[in-house]
C-alpha cells in the first residue's frame, strides 16, 4: 500500500491542474455576470437563469462523460490501452448524435421551457435571445465535456486545463469587446454575451479535437466494430443512465428553485439577481471541489482497474480530507472580503445586499457539500453512479424544494427562506453520501476482468468477467 505522504503527492499531482481548470470556469461565469451586471439587473437576472437552464441541456453530456470515466479510467489502470480507444471512439459518436437530438428538441420545445421557468414577463425577450443561442452550441459543448474527461480518465488532466484557458480567454475577450464595446468594436449587449460564449465553446472543441487525433486517440481503429460496441455499450449505459437521471433530478430542482424565487410576493427580481450574483462568488468555492471530484473519480477507478478495493475505498477517503482542507481554508478566506467582492460583481446596492445574504447560508454549507462532491466522485469512478443519483435526488426534490416553498413563501415570506432551505438540503445530502460510500457495496459496479482481487482483509480471490 503506497504510503500517506506518496498518496497525497499524487492527489496533488492530479488536482492542481484541475484546479486551475475549474478556476478557468469560474472566471468565464464571473466574467458574464459581472458584465452583465453592467448591462442591467434585467440582464443579469436573466444571464442566471439561462446559465442553470444550459447545465440542464448539458446533463446527458455529463452523464456521458461520467460513463466515459467510468469505464476509462478502470481500463487504464488495468492496462487495456485498445479498450481505452475503442471507449473514446464510441464516447465521440454518441457526442455527436446526443448534442444534435437536444438541440432540435430544444428549439422544438424552447418557448414551453421558458413559460416553466416562471420568467417575469419583462425580461423574457432577453431570456428568449440567450436561450436560442445557448442551444446552438450544445452540439459543440457536448464534444468539449467528453473529450475533457477522456483526459482525465488517463491522468492527462493539463490538456483540459489548456482547453479551458483558451475557452475563457476567447469568452472574456468576446465580452468585454461585444457586449459592452470595448476597444471600439461593436456593443451588442446581452446578444454580444451569448455568442461570445458560442465562439468560445468551439474553440476549446477544436483543441481537444486536434489533441486526441495527435496522441493517436482519434483514428480510424478508434471506432470499433458493432460486435464490440454491442458488449462495451451496457456498461457506459449503465454508469450513464443514474448519472444523467441524477443530473436532471437535481437541475430540475435547481429550475424549480429559480421559480418559487421567481415567484415570492416581494422583490423577486432583486432575489434573481443577487441569487445569480451570488453562485457567481460560491462557484469561486465549489468549482475547485469539482476539481477533487474528478481526482477521486480517476484514482478510484484506477485502483478498481488494479483490482484493489481497499486501496480504492481508502483512496476516495484521503481526496475527501484534503479538499475539504484545502477548500474550506478558502472559504473562510473569501468571507473576509464578501462585501466588497459581492459590490463588484453585483454594483446594483439592493442586489449586492441580497448577495450577501445568499452566501452567509451557501458558504456555510459548503464543507458538507465538498463531503457530497468529492465522495460522489469516488463513486463515480467506480461506476456506482444508482447510489449517487438516490443522495443527490433525495437531498434535492425531498428535502430542498418543499423547504424552500414552505420557508420562502409560507413561514418566512422573504428569499431568506430559501437560502435556509438551501443550508439544510446540503447538511442531510452529506450525511447521506457518507452512508452510502461507508457501508454499502459501491465496488461491485466496477468492470471486470480475469484477475486477482485485493480485499480490504487482505486475502486475494480471482474474478472472472469479459474484457
Amino acid at each position: 500500500m503506497d504510503s500517506l505522504s506518496s498518496s497525497y503527492k499524487t492527489i496533488w499531482k492530479l488536482a492542481w491542474p484541475q484546479v486551475l481548470m475549474m478556476l478557468f470556469h469560474f472566471l468565464i461565469g464571473f466574467v458574464d455576470v459581472w458584465v452583465a451586471g453592467r448591462l442591467g439587473r434585467d440582464v443579469q437576472a436573466c444571464m442566471g437563469i439561462i446559465t442553470q437552464a444550459l447545465f440542464f441541456f448539458l446533463v446527458v453530456a455529463i452523464a456521458l462523460a461520467n460513463g466515459s470515466v467510468a469505464a476509462i479510467s478502470q481500463s487504464f489502470g488495468a492496462g487495456l490501452m485498445r479498450r481505452v480507444q475503442r471507449y473514446i471512439g464510441l464516447g465521440l459518436e454518441l457526442g455527436v448524435i446526443l448534442g444534435m437530438v437536444f438541440l432540435v428538441v430544444g428549439m422544438l420545445f424552447r418557448d414551453t421551457f421558458l413559460d416553466l421557468l416562471q420568467i417575469p414577463d419583462e425580461i423574457m425577450p432577453i431570456a428568449a435571445y440567450l436561450l436560442k443561442v445557448y442551444l446552438y452550441v450544445l452540439p459543440g459543448y457536448y464534444l468539449l465535456i467528453i473529450c475533457n474527461a477522456f483526459f482525465r480518465a488517463q491522468r492527462k488532466v493539463m490538456i483540459p486545463l489548456f482547453a479551458m484557458m483558451i475557452v475563457t480567454v476567447v469568452n472574456t475577450f468576446g465580452d468585454f469587446a461585444f457586449g459592452l464595446g470595448m476597444w471600439g468594436f461593436p456593443a451588442f449587449g446581452y446578444k454580444g454575451l451569448a455568442w461570445s460564449t458560442f465562439a468560445s465553446v468551439l474553440c476549446g472543441m477544436f483543441f481537444c479535437l486536434t489533441i486526441l487525433h495527435r496522441q493517436g486517440l482519434l483514428k480510424r481503429k478508434s471506432f470499433a466494430p458493432w460486435r464490440w460496441v454491442k458488449r462495451a455499450f451496457p456498461y457506459l449505459f449503465k454508469v450513464a443512465w443514474p448519472a444523467g437521471l441524477m443530473q436532471v433530478v437535481w437541475h430540475s430542482a435547481y429550475m424549480v428553485l429559480f421559480a418559487i424565487t421567481a415567484a415570492l410576493p416581494v422583490g423577486s427580481v432583486i432575489a434573481l439577481a443577487g441569487m445569480s450574483a451570488g453562485i457567481s462568488v460560491e462557484s469561486l468555492l465549489f468549482l475547485p471541489g469539482f476539481a477533487f471530484n474528478f481526482t477521486a473519480s480517476i484514482l478510484v477507478g484506477n485502483y478498481l482497474g488494479k483490482g484493489d478495493i481497499a486501496g480504492a475505498k481508502r483512496m476516495g477517503y484521503l481526496v475527501m480530507l484534503f479538499g475539504l482542507g484545502l477548500v474550506s481554508t478558502l472559504t473562510l478566506i473569501l468571507w473576509l472580503f464578501i462585501e466588497p467582492v459581492a459590490v463588484f460583481i453585483a454594483p446594483d446596492p439592493e442586489v449586492s445586499l441580497e448577495a450577501i445574504n445568499y452566501l452567509k447560508y451557501n458558504m456555510a454549507a459548503i464543507p458538507f457539500l465538498l463531503v457530497s462532491m468529492i465522495l460522489g466522485g469516488s463513486l463515480t469512478g467506480a461506476g456506482a453512479t444508482f447510489y449517487q443519483m438516490i443522495v443527490m435526488g433525495s437531498s434535492a426534490w425531498l428535502v430542498r424544494i418543499p423547504l424552500a416553498w414552505y420557508l420562502g413563501h409560507i413561514y418566512m415570506q422573504e428569499a431568506t427562506g430559501i437560502w435556509l432551505a438551501m443550508f439544510i438540503s446540503m447538511v442531510v445530502q452529506a450525511m447521506l453520501m457518507l452512508y452510502f460510500y461507508q457501508f454499502k457495496d459501491w465496488t461491485r459496479f466496477a468492470q471486470r476482468k480475469t484477475r486477482r482481487i485485493v480485499q480490504p482483509n487482505g486475502t486475494m480471490n480471482k474474478l472472472t468477467a469479459g474484457k
